[in-house]
């Protein structure tokens, strides 16, 4: 029997975990949360700082003389705009232009590249390289992510390693912290100020006790996957398998997004005139040419006075819960017509207002829009009144200052 894997932080982690409840996060623990209220955890990251054990990502390190040839052959953004010290959000795709997956990539020098993945992808990487001067290197178990987020975490990183507080919104440098050497970078998933470091395995406790000891004076506390799924979602962010699934794994092009369609069209730059081409992008210079976009990604706001009414006409209290809904919600137009479906829906706590993410007809993306959301209450399919609006929902100055 394979062995559960658990991440260099876990041994410490565990210790501050009094709930016991995991997921498995590609076959390795990953928390769902720490207490007996995620939306305590919620609230540390929005008001203080919290630390999210970012480790069973996927890591490849890609060097060599081709690296960069490779990865803008391969990554939808273009890697050639990013320059050493930076990272980029990327995805990738099929050659019909549909996502794979999504990952960031660091650039460390000209051909020096880590890339992270939700998903394994080593092999379909190692396919395009061949004949390539570069060489691909697994190193997921070699280091250690932990992500520290939330208004507080310049300060507690800055005590420990000064780089912090210069550090600009997705950059990233060499630092140090309690004597072991790490990336520092100004990364992260929760839509708010926020760092990740980058360890290695055998140090990786170390860096943790540091990080807790300088954050203990600002309640410092980690945050599992429920906390995380409402913060993802006020930021705005997408997740695999929820938002989109992978191309190649999927049954059918139901279950198949495009960059546009997924709202990455803000990555294609010089895609529509062939100014760059990669894995799917005459799919997608297609698609953006002839306007064929099935779907746009839009935010939704609820009319909470709606949303209030329809419950109490039922006899029910009003439920407004973090807890994101675990399956997709039918959107529709004034006349009942279905015109998209809403992928991830929760109760905001901070804009204490029901959101989601939703996609829908190109025409009827545009923000202020009027539909209607599909709701079963009490046994019986109602809707409630919704708006269209623009992502992020919750954007703080702050997360790029």
């Amino acid at each position: 029997m394979t062995p559960v894997r658990t991440t260099p932080f876990h041994s410490r982690l565990s210790e501050l975990d009094d709930q016991g409840l995991y997921t498995h996060w590609q076959g390795t623990l990953s928390p769902l949360r720490y207490s007996h209220a995620p939306k305590h955890e919620y609230f540390a990251v929005r008001n203080s700082v919290g630390v999210f054990d970012t480790s069973p990502l996927y890591k490849y390190a890609v060097t060599g003389p081709d690296a960069e040839r490779l990865l803008a052959g391969a990554l939808v953004r273009d890697v050639k705009a990013c320059r050493p010290g930076q990272a980029h959000y990327t995805a990738w795709c099929d050659d019909r232009g549909f996502v794979m997956h999504d990952g960031v990539v660091f650039r460390h020098s000209a051909d020096q590249f880590l890339l992270t993945a939700a998903r394994p992808a080593l092999s379909w990487f190692e396919e395009l390289g061949c004949g390539m001067r570069v060489e691909l290197e697994d190193v997921t178990d070699d280091y250690g992510m932990l992500a520290v987020q939330g208004p507080r975490s310049r300060a507690v990183l800055a005590a420990l390693a000064p780089e912090a507080e210069s550090l600009a919104y997705f950059e990233h440098v060499p630092a140090k912290i309690a004597d072991t050497p790490v990336t520092l970078s100004r990364t992260g998933y929760t839509g708010d100020l926020g760092y990740e470091l980058t360890v290695p395995a055998a140090d990786a406790v170390a860096v943790l006790d540091a990080v807790l000891e300088a954050g203990g004076a600002h309640s410092i506390r980690p945050f599992g996957e429920e906390a995380l799924m409402t913060l993802r979602i006020e930021a705005g962010l997408p997740l695999i398998d929820v938002e989109w699934h992978d191309s190649r794994l999927a049954f059918s092009d139901a279950d198949r997004v495009t960059p546009r369609e997924l709202g990455f069209g803000w990555m294609l730059r010089g895609v529509r005139d062939g100014a760059r081409r990669f894995v799917g992008s005459e799919a997608i210079r297609r698609e953006l040419v002839d306007g064929t976009s099935r779907w746009l990604t839009t935010g939704i706001v609820v009319d909470w006075a709606d949303w209030d009414r329809i419950f109490r006409e039922a006899g029910l209290f009003p439920p407004k819960s973090e807890h994101p809904l675990p399956y997709e919600s039918m959107v529709l137009d004034e006349g009942g017509a279905e015109v998209g479906y809403c992928t991830s829906f929760v109760y905001s706590p901070v804009l204490q207002r029901h959101i989601g993410i939703a996609r829908v007809r190109p025409d009827l993306a545009a923000a202020g829009t009027d539909l209607r959301l599909e709701l079963a209450i009490a046994h019986h399919n109602t809707t409630v009144r919704v708006t269209t609006a623009p992502m992020p929902f919750f954007d703080p100055e702050r997360k790029k200052s």
